[in-house]
């Protein structure tokens, strides 16, 4: 049953919203030579600029992080009075186990209790093409989640699986279920799970139990010849109800963190059309299906989604900048959350 609209809390004003590195997919690590938005090297770049238009924190990639670097960007987070969350890659193996603890040593160091993780390489509908593909990808997830979670009890990290279009919600829901850890929940993106004909709503009322933290983002659609586009848009100018979507979040844990994740790119391509996307998936019903279709129809993206691959790299950095510039504006403004 959906969870009645509620009006935003006393208790959600003054919350700092981060920014997810991938919100800046093509600033970060830039080669590009822009003196008016040069690439960020490193963790310690990323943060400084994040303090300098506003936002609270950063999540971003802990790979490679050495003891004297998680110590500098500790110092200078403290400093900055920002927030850090870490992503990392979950282990592959037993062999790897050892990879996964040294990386989450390091976060700890900078001051990182929750680790966001994906469990699959890719979406589901273009990275496996048979339902026993899928099976086997839920049971290394599965194996790999196991090996992390003593790790995670050790050192007090919280581990937050992504909804990566890979998992479906209820699947997720499932699996976490049966790790029954506290050391584990969900990164809940706002917007992902539309790719794998799923209610936005539904996918929140379904994961919001297990969150520790998120992916903020709103969502454009629109239909093509296979299926239908999705992209991320300025924060209100899709058609997400980001509102509802914040107080649902902050009410199941009043500690939970929000980070922007912004993605600066041509929408895409869900090929819910064609018949080798139904490889993939089992128990959705024709209902859900028309339902999606008919929630692209209904919210289609004013004349089209924006674009941005014929752009130079110098103007698609300052569209980059620009869109997230404008979802802080939208976030101190509409959601309270600076």
């Amino acid at each position: 049953m959906a969870i009645p609209f509620m009006q935003m809390p006393d208790f959600l004003k003054e919350v700092p919203m981060g920014i997810v590195v991938h919100s800046y997919a093509t600033r970060w690590n830039s080669k590009f030579e822009s003196k008016k938005y040069p690439g960020f090297e490193n963790a310690v770049d990323l943060l400084e600029h994040c303090h300098s238009i506003g936002a609270g924190g950063l999540q971003v990639g802990v790979r490679n992080w050495t003891k004297d670097f998680s110590r500098k960007l500790r110092d200078r987070r403290e400093k900055l009075g920002l927030y850090l969350e870490g992503s990392i890659a979950v282990p592959a193996n037993a062999e790897d186990a050892s990879r996964f603890e040294n990386e989450v040593i390091q976060a700890r160091e900078a001051g990182a209790v929750v680790l966001r993780t994906v469990t699959s390489g890719g979406r589901r509908y273009e990275a496996f093409h048979s339902a026993e593909e899928v099976a086997a990808f839920k049971s290394k997830a599965m194996e790999s989640l196991k090996l992390a979670e003593p790790i995670l009890r050790k050192h007090k990290a919280k581990l937050a699986v992504e909804n990566h279009k890979d998992w479906r919600a209820d699947e997720l829901a499932h699996a976490l279920k049966q790790l029954s850890s506290e050391w584990i929940g969900v990164t809940l993106d706002f917007g992902n799970s539309i790719a794998l004909v799923e209610d936005p709503m539904e996918v929140v009322e379904t994961l919001v139990h297990f969150i520790f933290s998120t992916h903020v983002k709103d969502m454009g659609v629109e239909e093509y010849e296979d299926g239908f586009l999705l992209s991320e848009v300025p924060l209100g100018k899709g058609f997400l109800d980001l509102p509802r979507i914040v107080a649902l979040c902050k009410q199941h844990n009043a500690a939970v963190t929000f980070n922007l994740e912004m993605i600066t790119r041509d929408p895409l391509e869900i090929p819910c059309l064609k018949k080798d996307f139904w490889t993939v998936f089992d128990g959705v019903t024709g209902n859900d299906f028309a339902r999606t279709l008919r929630m692209v129809k209904e919210n289609k993206y004013g004349s089209a989604l924006p674009r941005v691959s014929q752009l130079s790299v110098e103007d698609r950095l300052g569209v980059e900048e620009d869109n997230i510039l404008q979802c802080l504006r939208y976030s101190e403004e509409k959601l309270k959350l600076i």
